[in-house]
């Protein structure tokens, strides 16, 4: 890797590890103010252990030789030992660290969706667990050479290849569907009704969107396939423009479903319309044409904003809307390939078997997410126990889980 790309690399780092924060400022505004630091600290939390695992066992655990290997060996280098020691450039140490940036993205995703109600030490163990079991194979499955690489190969001979450029499966669909499990565990808020809760700062809501997008041309952006400013490196140009444009096209999607359904259009929904669209280019961000990212913005801001709204229909409380926006846009984006990928997808010159590659990873993730964290949370539960006393949610987690208040203002 030349200068250029080993600096660019170094920034993403950096811009990717500053989403997380971003998520803890996003879902901190959304909460009531007695959740306010609960909820960050969840964010805050799942960082501290989850970069602690990743050096320590995860990164070993995103590569395999056998594409029919559950995951790598954890001890193959335990602490990155062997990965610092035969890396003259520093290319494979900031490679370890981008990736890790992803895996605590993922694992401070899923926390949304039990906001309010569940206990922080619970969380970490989960959130231990979680990566662990989950986050780590899979990773190996899309990225590191595991079955879903393969996955062209065995059906179409190659023709095809499952398409996850920076994680709607991986991230994205993995903690959309493990947050899904989390919340029938935990169960419904004190309360449970349309307008339970309203954001309680949407400064903060607005902020941490804010960061997420800014990071997030990291996220996509981060791995370049040839030199920066290079001939030939036209894809650079089309992931950047893509990250742009299509959040953009769904917070127009998603403002103008509100304006037709409530009469009118929020700040929050502009901010989460964003997240949407971020969450649906992610995948697709290197495989489609800006004016096909247009669309998929469009589309993404108006299904996702429609699906918030099955929470109540189905009747689980996902506090945060981690389902809606995350599960249901990194599904959008994943098959979106299939359909408008350049050269394959099937009304661009391919035919299905970009699509059906694409549905399998998707289905396999998914359902492989939701089993294994419904059945970690279910045993955290009935052990240790993961949900709050319901006087506590009503008095507040913050100071029962941290002893802390978000706005201490007495005396002043």
């Amino acid at each position: 890797m030349d200068s250029g790309n080993l600096a660019w690399l170094t920034i993403s780092t950096a811009l990717v590890l500053l989403m997380t924060p971003g998520v803890a400022f996003f879902y901190g505004g959304l909460v009531k103010a007695k959740s306010v630091v609960s909820m960050m600290m969840m964010s805050f939390g799942g960082l501290a252990l989850t970069a602690v695992l990743w050096v320590l066992y995860g990164f070993a655990m995103t590569a395999v030789d056998n594409p029919l290997a559950f995951a790598g060996n954890p001890f193959g280098d335990l602490g990155l030992v062997e990965t610092i020691s035969d890396d003259p450039t520093g290319e494979a140490g900031i490679g370890a660290a981008f990736g890790a940036t992803f895996a605590i993205i993922t694992v401070a995703l899923i926390s949304g969706a039990i906001a309010d109600r569940a206990r922080f030490w619970s969380w970490m163990l989960f959130a231990g667990i979680w990566v662990t079991l989950v986050y780590f194979p899979v990773a190996a499955w899309v990225w590191g050479g595991g079955w879903i690489m393969e996955l062209g190969n065995w059906l179409f001979d190659g023709a095809v290849e499952v398409i996850d450029y920076a994680g709607g499966t991986a991230v994205h669909i993995n903690a959309g569907a493990a947050a899904l499990a989390l919340a029938l565990v935990l169960g419904k808020r004190v309360g449970f009704q349309k307008g339970i809760n309203k954001p309680h700062s949407v400064p903060l809501v607005m902020l941490g969107a804010t960061l997420l997008w800014f990071g997030w041309f990291g996220f996509n952006g981060g791995l370049t396939p040839a030199p920066l400013g290079e001939s030939g490196n036209t894809e650079m140009g089309l992931i950047i423009i893509n990250t742009m444009v299509c959040p953009a096209a769904a917070i127009i999607g998603w403002i103008v479903v509100e304006k037709f359904k409530d009469g009118k259009s929020t700040s929050v929904g502009a901010a989460s319309g964003a997240v949407a669209g971020l969450v649906a280019i992610t995948p697709a961000c290197a495989s489609i044409d800006p004016i096909w990212a247009i669309l998929l913005g469009v589309v993404t801001g108006v299904v996702c904003a429609l699906s918030i709204e099955l929470k109540w229909k189905f009747g689980f409380d996902d506090s945060l809307d981690v389902v809606g926006v995350h599960l249901v846009g990194g599904v959008i984006g994943t098959l979106w390939i299939g359909l408008f990928g350049n050269g394959t997808g099937l009304f661009l010159g391919g035919g299905i078997q970009q699509l059906v590659v694409q549905f399998i990873s998707v289905v396999a993730v998914m359902a492989y997410s939701f089993i294994a964290a419904y059945i970690i949370g279910i045993v955290i539960q009935k052990t240790i126990g993961f949900r709050v006393k319901n006087e506590d949610e009503i008095a507040g987690v913050d100071t029962v889980m941290h002893g802390e208040a978000g706005y201490a203002m007495e005396g002043r």
